[in-house]
């Protein structure tokens, strides 16, 4: 049995002409801060009152930054600031370089030999639990 998969799940469907109904709303708001500002100031108060309030509401209607609407934006903006931030620590690990042994037989007759006591077996842990940091 076949199955229709949607195609364009990312966008938003248009409700009158190119406007979604987020922009309608955007836009409704817009108009209704407009007349009660109309109908509260005087005209020249008015004009330079409307304008960067129109610039806002047309900037929260159209402008997409990043792909994602200017309110999410914002608000993404607005958690980042009063969010605890958190830091983390972490330990530089250091790099010890390994210089190759030149072998002799005097060497390897002495190793032979050789008894390790408790003592020398601790404080070869201890510099291996520091990571030769003591030494």
């Amino acid at each position: 049995m076949l199955f229709n998969v949607p195609q364009f799940i990312n966008v938003e469907d248009k409700i009158v002409g190119p406007f979604t109904g987020k922009q309608l709303l955007w836009l409704a708001g817009l108009g209704a801060v407009l007349l009660v500002l109309w109908n509260v100031l005087e005209k020249a108060v008015f004009i330079v009152a409307a304008i960067p309030i129109s610039l806002i509401f047309l900037a929260f209607t159209f402008y997409r930054p990043y792909n994602q609407s200017l309110v999410k934006f914002v608000a993404a903006g607005i958690m980042f600031l009063f969010r605890p931030k958190t830091y983390v620590w972490e330990r530089k690990t250091l790099k010890v370089k390994v210089l190759p042994v030149k072998k002799n037989k005097q060497d390897s007759e002495m190793n032979k030999n050789k008894v390790i006591t408790p003592e020398e077996i601790k404080e070869l842990a201890e510099t291996l639990d520091s990571r030769g940091g003591e030494k």
